[in-house]
């Protein structure tokens, strides 16, 4: 990664802009808690380092490597609390960023489910092409109308496009319109745009516009609406649409480059992935040939349900247990391939880091501290005639 200059003009805020235009936060899961912990969103940024986990250690490496922001996956305070004290883990960590004047963010299962993002990242780095989501998130849509005096209509159809309304699929600023005649008679206490107070019938020709826009945003398309409008009474209507393409959501699927055995693939996915003292496992007949992937990073062992259902050859996640696994085998799920929960989400570090250094004028840095808990690997063996 190629370090930028910071002239001295990007903030905390701008950071957190470019990671929510990468990682949108509704695409959070509703338990999840994401975006700024701590620090002051006005304050001067010139350089932002990154990380899965925000650790003592890394803390400590951000503060060394001159970071005024720590950007990571994990957030800090996804449970609650009653203590920041310094004296308690948490709180220990947010004041030694505190301290040392370094705000600290978090995209966690927005990032996991945006795309490009964590398993989009991790697909490509295994050879898999990263296709549909293992699950989608569907958006519901609104459809839009309103009618505006001819002139007025670029003005208007500017501000509901930069509020987020007019995108579909990779189409920006779509909208269909048609000409109307509109008429009103203002009365004494009107102000009306078009003629006078009391001033008898006025006819207009106008443009009926109509448009798509996600219901989540409905309240700011709405503002942005009344507030370009010259009329005093907006006349607009909103109406349930259908939902949106569902491109978007946690895992994916895909083919992999070049079929191999799941022995081999196993052995792929450590030669390709951080090490850790976890390394790879897998389950499974080890001569079956893999195509077909599924990935979701971190913890997914919720999926295999889902997984054991689908046309899919291999699962590959974390943190699996004993128990679900071999119920999903005895189902007849396909193998499936568990990795350290660091190994799998690291790798976006990378990405993001890419992202606020294209969309902000400051320097990046991945902090490579393994916060991997585990420390210790005894035993094991592996032997592909007899696996057990």
């Amino acid at each position: 990664m190629t370090p930028q200059k910071n002239p001295g003009n990007t903030t905390v805020a701008d950071v957190v802009s470019a990671m929510d235009q990468a990682y949108p936060p509704h695409l959070a899961e509703d338990w999840d808690r994401v975006g700024l912990i701590c620090g002051d969103p006005e304050a001067a940024v010139d350089r932002v380092a990154f990380a899965l986990d925000c650790t003592d250690a890394v803390a400590q490496r951000a503060i060394d490597s001159g970071a005024q922001m720590l950007v990571v996956h994990h957030p800090l305070l996804l449970r609650g609390v009653n203590s920041v004290a310094a004296n308690t883990p948490k709180g220990r960590v947010i004041h030694q960023l505190l301290t040392n004047g370094i705000a600290l963010f978090a995209a966690h299962t927005n990032a996991d489910s945006a795309r490009p993002g964590v398993n989009d990242k991790l697909a490509e780095l295994l050879g898999v092409h990263p296709g549909r989501p293992l699950r989608p998130i569907e958006e519901s849509l609104d459809k839009w109308g309103f009618t505006v005096p001819i002139t007025d209509a670029p003005t208007v159809k500017a501000a509901v496009f930069a509020a987020g309304a007019g995108n579909v699929g990779e189409y920006e600023k779509a909208c269909f319109e048609y000409p109307v005649t509109g008429q009103f008679a203002p009365t004494d206490s009107a102000n009306p745009h078009i003629g006078r107070a009391g001033g008898g019938l006025e006819t207009v020709e106008e443009l009926r516009v109509e448009f798509v826009a996600p219901r989540r945003i409905r309240g700011k398309v709405r503002r942005a609406l009344l507030d370009a409008h010259p009329y005093e009474e907006v006349a607009y209507d909103v109406v349930d649409s259908h939902t949106g393409p569902a491109d978007q959501g946690i895992g994916r699927v895909g083919e992999l480059d070049t079929p191999m055995t799941l022995h081999e693939f196993t052995v792929r996915v450590a030669e390709r992935l951080p090490q850790t003292r976890w390394g790879v496992r897998a389950a499974g007949d080890p001569g079956t040939m893999i195509r077909t992937v599924a990935v979701a990073s971190g913890a997914g062992d919720s999926f295999l349900t889902q997984v054991a259902g689908m046309d899919v050859d291999c699962f590959v996640t974390s943190d699996l247990r004993h128990h679900p696994v071999d119920e999903h085998l005895r189902m007849g799920g396909c193998p499936v391939i568990d990795t350290a929960h660091w190994a799998s989400e690291f790798p976006w570090c990378e990405q993001a880091a890419d992202v606020v250094e294209r969309e902000t004028n400051v320097t990046t840095t991945v902090i490579d501290i393994r916060t991997d808990p585990w420390t210790v690997h005894v035993g094991g063996s592996w032997n592909e005639r007899n696996p057990g």
